[in-house]
This record gives C-alpha cells, structure tokens and sequence, in this order.
C-alpha cells in the first residue's frame, strides 16, 4: 500500500510541527509518509525536546527544515498548518496543494515566565498535539 505523504508546517519548525511529525510516525508510520518545514527555520526548540522526552519520544536527532526543501520535488496529500502564520501563506507556499488542514495551535515558545510555566505550557500543546494527531490518523485509518 502506497503511504498518504503529509507536510507539517509551522513559522520556525522548531517546535509544533516537530512535536507533530514525531506523533505521525508513532501512530501512523505504517500508513502515513510525514515531513515537517518551516517558514523560517531555526532550531529544535529545546523545550520541545524535553517534553517529548518526558513521554518517551525522541525528537533529538530531527533538524529544523525550510519549506524549500520540498517544493518542486515531492507532492503531499496533505499539508498541515499548525500555526495562523503558516496557514495564511500556504497556497502561495504550495501552489497547488490538494488538501490545507488547518491546526492552530498556540505557541509555547511565546510564552514568557519561570522555566517551570514555560515547560508547562510546552506540555499542554503537546498533549493538544498528540490528541489531534491521533484522532486524525484513526479516522484517516479507518477510510483507508
């Protein structure tokens, strides 16, 4: 069976769409192909990296990607913006695109406060995170 190829974007592809490429590949690698980008790469948001590790997820060895690295050589079944920026400007990111999910969700990175309210709030978009994708990768499941 042919793998669903999806892209998770977000502005830095530090964070969110990194936590959620993780989840596609543990609740759907059999049946979905997923990549992550950003608008605006940077780094893999240390936070994000110790809240997966809390819950038994490495994202340690994943790099921050751009946009560019996939346009014009792959195409997606879905594109999935997990941010307003990223939702605004994907049409004209990927032209063409056959299906534009819609996930906002808010920035933990923007928080500001102790370390103990920052990793809080990394957590609870994480769990929103992991909901979503779970949620979406069943039903996805269960068309197939």
């Amino acid at each position: 069976m042919k793998k669903l190829k999806v892209v998770i974007i977000c502005t830095q592809n530090s964070a969110r769409s990194q936590m959620a490429e993780a989840f596609f590949k543990k609740y759907g690698e059999d049946i979905i192909e997923v990549y992550s980008a950003g608008l605006e790469p940077t780094i893999v948001n240390p936070y994000a990296i110790r809240v997966m590790q809390e819950i038994g997820v490495d994202i340690s060895g994943q790099r921050s990607k751009g946009v560019k690295e996939y346009l014009g050589k792959m195409s997606f079944g879905y594109v999935i913006a997990v941010c307003k920026k990223a939702e605004d400007r994907c049409p004209v990111i990927f032209p063409g695109v056959r299906t534009l999910l819609a996930w906002p969700f808010d920035d933990p990175a923007a928080v500001e406060g102790s370390e103990e309210e920052k990793l809080q709030q990394f957590r609870q978009v994480r769990d929103a995170i992991e909901a979503k994708v779970k949620d979406w990768t069943i039903d996805y499941r269960n068309s197939i």
